[in-house]
């Protein structure tokens, strides 16, 4: 069952479960998503009414949903890279570089590095998931596109 953190979303643990990988990857990541909805929803109330606080709230939440998903440890992306293939995760870990490149987020050095890191990992999925690659990318471009569209703001600041 999840245990939930007000303020921080939820924890999962799968130990005797008998869960698929690919599933397990699935619901991490439906968290960042429900996230990334609630920042969407800021930044385009930042956007209607121009007040500041809206943008903070989008730009913040989605510097916090992108560290989330570094593939390590307890974070959602670590709970969702071992349905991914050597191959995948090479994917994973390029989409990360070109997110750095193009959108100019550092941020996604971070994603990167937990990547390359994860390379090495013993507990890789022979299987391939394509689903949960596309899944995985996807989240991280679009979270790239909140901090890209949604300028970072202080509240009382114009």
């Amino acid at each position: 069952m999840p245990v939930f953190l007000p303020g921080l979303g939820a924890y999962v643990r799968w130990q005797a479960l008998g869960v698929s990988q690919e599933t397990r990857a699935a619901v991490s990541l439906a968290g960042p998503l429900a996230g990334w909805l609630g920042a969407a929803v800021c930044g385009l109330l930042w956007w209607k009414t121009g007040n500041n606080l809206w943008a903070g709230l989008a730009h913040f939440t989605a510097l916090l949903n992108v560290l989330n998903l570094i593939p390590i440890w307890i974070l959602d992306g670590g709970q969702a890279i071992p349905a991914l293939s050597k191959a995948e995760r090479i994917v994973l870990l390029t989409s990360c570089v070109l997110l750095l490149i193009f959108l100019r987020a550092p941020v996604f050095l971070l994603v990167a590095g937990g990547a390359a890191y994860r390379l090495f990992d013993k507990g890789m999925s022979i299987a391939p998931s394509r689903v949960t690659t596309a899944y995985f990318v996807a989240l991280l471009t679009a979270w790239g596109l909140v901090l890209l569209l949604v300028p970072m703001q202080i509240v009382g600041k114009p």
